[in-house]
């Protein structure tokens, strides 16, 4: 899973997707939009936009996954409790969560941060802009090199994975329209059409 505002959703967040699942071997890549971000503003689009944004970014791509879990349940978004609720969905099947460096950075202040290693994986992917730091292993998560190990295992491990960097953000996407520059190749075309439109 990868979890996000998506304010709006972007071709780096869907390069990563796409990437992981090849490199991974992930049999699909739930893209799961925040209601509440407990560690940023509030989105300033709907719960209903950004799904639609979602929905509407992946329509083509097989094994990307719109899941509005999040939007479902009521107070913060917490991955720990997101993760809890994918577990109960799938006992039997591995679980990766993809955090880019920086929220990797930030984990042990996030709430519940101990019970993520015994829900899902962690891969860790490089956010462009964010020094590149070791990643090494936490309690609950144990450092590995190894792709094989998210198979064989239904959580617990902590893999960092290189992807193709691509420097675009929600929040330069956000400013651009605000001034009103263009962000089409920055967003999936469904997405700049309907930003375009507003």
């Amino acid at each position: 899973m990868l979890g996000g505002t998506f304010d709006p959703v972007h071709l780096g967040h869907l390069r990563i997707c796409v990437e992981l699942r090849e490199r991974l071997g992930l049999d699909h890549v739930r893209l799961v939009p925040n209601r509440v971000p407990p560690h940023r503003d509030a989105p300033r689009a709907s719960d209903q936009v950004r799904a639609r944004w979602i929905a509407d970014a992946i329509a083509d791509e097989p094994g990307l996954v719109l899941d509005t879990l999040e939007l479902e349940r009521e107070g913060p978004s917490y991955t720990a409790d997101t993760l809890a609720s994918l577990r109960a969905r799938f006992p039997d099947r591995p679980l990766v969560c993809v955090l880019g460096q920086d929220a990797f950075d930030g984990l042990v202040t996030w709430h519940r941060w101990e019970d993520i290693g015994s829900l899902a994986h962690v891969v860790v992917v490089p956010r462009p802009g964010t020094p590149r730091s070791p990643v090494e292993s936490l309690p609950g998560l144990t450092r590995t090199d190894r792709v094989e190990d998210l198979h064989d295992r239904l959580q617990g491990c902590l893999l960092a994975a290189d992807v193709t960097p691509l420097a675009v953000s929600s929040t330069q996407v956000r400013r651009l329209l605000v001034q009103g520059r263009s962000v089409r190749y920055l967003v999936p075309d469904p997405v700049w059409r309907a930003l375009r439109a507003r």
